[in-house]
């Protein structure tokens, strides 16, 4: 295989680098690296593309906005709120939105560029979950992009906090609720973080250090070393015609990947851009200065803690008295459990996966979501459960816009949150064991041809031929996973200890779940022994890329 000399401007680069560090033969065989071509990886390009871009734009919205409390009369150009005694974070909005040349548009910018940076997040993860790509050697990658996400959300929340408008303020009276409603030491963190009475004058100041230094300085350490774990361990690759678990089939890192990580990201770029310039978000001076007595109806925050806001809503009003000392349950329950559950909960899965079902064995090859009918159907329960809790956040809109009762709405979503999930679980599996019923019937049978042929007997039926060769690959490159032994007694019959106590019966029942009902495929007469995904190296010609976790993986560039 013959590979193409870089360009002088990159060769000469890595020498200038050489001479003083010695890293030419690292450099070179680094930019070799091949990544995989799926659409789906972009999810988390588009992610990081938009930190990047958030990076950009709030380093300019920095050098106007002043975070502080003390109040001012507003004098600019927005005559409607000309003479309004305001705070001046709030005055320095409108001045960044009205009087900075390009302001308003840097501000939605960066407010879009939040957004979707946590829904490419949000997606992204739900990829590497439906695929399996988080087990071993990749759990430790895994938390560190909840890590990501859990901070990305408490950044946005910072972030459109930091104006002092009336929507900002109701969502931090919220978040003050919340604190005072943590037992014991509610009151003090309430204290400790607004430095007296809401909303203080200290607050603000505090949480725009929060939000422009600590939390984005986290992020950056730990998107840096999310990627260094990537590049050490590899990238997962679908099932598919020559690929292994010891093997890269894909596009090296120069000059394809570059180049297409460029074009895509120009491409992000213009589609915030775009939305900033023509689509108008966090409209502040349609709401006014936050002052304690005035609320308004349909206020909703930004998407991704609607969920949160759902679970406050339509959590019934429970108080506990225990000692003097009272328990607000009604907020501290929708503050903690719906995140705590789903966030835990997503931490530890591979960890119970590895455990219940005996698997750790290495993997580079992904799933398909369907020959994963468990996990599949406790994901889209989860999201179903997140889902709901979203639209819940809007009960009051949807009472208004569909003429309905709002305590009729409450209700629904008070059942829907139990019923729905489990509705979503149980259909969900079906259609998982369904289209693995039509892969086996595929690889037995073939695919319909569209040619139709008469029997003797006068009977039409329908010619089929084989899958094409790739198909057949994907078909088979399901890998089964390995026989747990799990004894429940020994040849005395007494039972086992392993299998005795609560934990031996539960990782019973998780086995069962993972490996129940599931449809073998056998593509052994279809040639799975040549195309599947553990075909031998030789398949392919290439070099060998050493270090990965997995032991040596080949590079196929195609």
């Amino acid at each position: 295989m013959t590979t193409q000399a870089p360009p002088k401007a990159v060769d000469g680069a890595i020498g200038f680098l050489d001479e003083r560090f010695g890293t030419a033969g690292f450099l070179r065989g680094k930019m070799k690296k091949v990544f995989p071509d799926h659409w789906s990886f972009m999810l988390g390009e588009i992610a990081l593309y938009s930190f990047i871009i958030l990076l950009a734009t709030g380093t300019f919205l920095t050098l106007w906005f002043k975070p502080s409390m003390s109040e001012v009369v507003y004098n600019g150009h927005y005559t409607k709120l000309y003479g309004v005694h305001m705070s001046e974070a709030y005055n320095s909005t409108l001045r960044i939105s009205f009087d900075v040349r390009g302001g308003l548009l840097m501000r939605q910018i960066h407010h879009w560029a939040a957004v979707l940076f946590v829904a490419s997040l949000t997606v992204h993860m739900l990829r590497v979950f439906f695929t399996g790509a988080y087990r071993k050697p990749r759990e430790v990658n895994w938390l560190i992009g909840l890590g990501l996400f859990t901070l990305a959300l408490l950044e946005g929340l910072f972030g459109y906090s930091l104006p002092d408008d009336l929507l900002s303020g109701t969502g931090l009276r919220i978040t003050q609720g919340v604190m005072q409603s943590i037992p014991l030491v509610g009151t003090y963190l309430f204290y400790f973080a607004f430095g007296g009475d809401f909303p203080g004058h200290d607050f603000i100041p505090r949480l725009y250090t929060v939000h422009v230094l600590l939390i984005p300085g986290i992020l950056l350490a730990l998107v840096g070393a999310h990627f260094m774990i990537l590049w050490h361990q590899g990238h997962t690759q679908f099932p598919g015609k020559n690929r292994a678990e010891k093997n890269v089939i894909g596009k090296p890192f120069y000059p394809v990947f570059m180049i297409k990580a460029g074009a895509f990201f120009m491409f992000t770029f213009a589609v915030i851009a775009l939305l900033g310039t023509f689509a108008q978000i966090n409209p502040i001076w349609l709401f006014g200065p936050y002052t304690p007595d005035a609320i308004t109806a349909g206020s909703q925050p930004d998407y991704y803690m609607g969920f949160l806001e759902g679970a406050l809503r339509i959590m019934p009003n429970w108080e506990t008295n225990l000692w003097g000392h009272t328990v607000s349950w009604n907020v501290l329950v929708p503050a903690l459990v719906p995140l705590g559950l789903i966030m835990t909960g997503a931490a530890l899965w591979p960890f119970i996966e590895q455990w219940a079902t005996g698997d750790k064995r290495i993997h580079h090859i992904a799933d398909r979501p369907r020959n994963a009918p468990f996990r599949t159907a406790v994901g889209m329960t989860a999201v179903t459960f997140y889902g709901l809790l979203w639209l819940a956040g809007g009960n009051d809109v949807i009472a208004d816009k569909f003429h309905v009762s709002l305590y009729a709405t409450t209700w629904f979503f008070r059942v829907a949150v139990f019923v729905g999930p489990a509705i979503a679980y149980f259909v969900t599996k079906r259609i998982c064991l369904g289209l693995q019923n039509k892969d086996a019937d595929i690889l037995h049978h073939g695919v319909e041809s569209g040619v139709i042929m008469r029997l003797p007997s006068g009977e039409f039926i329908e010619v089929h031929e084989p899958a094409r060769d790739e198909d057949k690959a994907v078909l088979t490159g399901k890998v089964p996973l390995p026989e747990l032994a799990i004894e429940d007694e020994d040849e005395n019959g007494i039972p086992s200890p392993s299998a005795r106590g609560p934990l031996g019966k539960l990782r019973k029942n998780l086995n069962q779940a993972f490996t129940a009902d599931d449809v073998p495929v056998n593509g052994h007469d279809e040639g799975h022994d040549d195309t599947g995904p553990h075909a031998e190296e030789d398949l392919q010609p290439g070099g060998v890329e050493p270090g990965g976790t997995g032991g040596s993986r080949a590079i196929s560039h195609h």
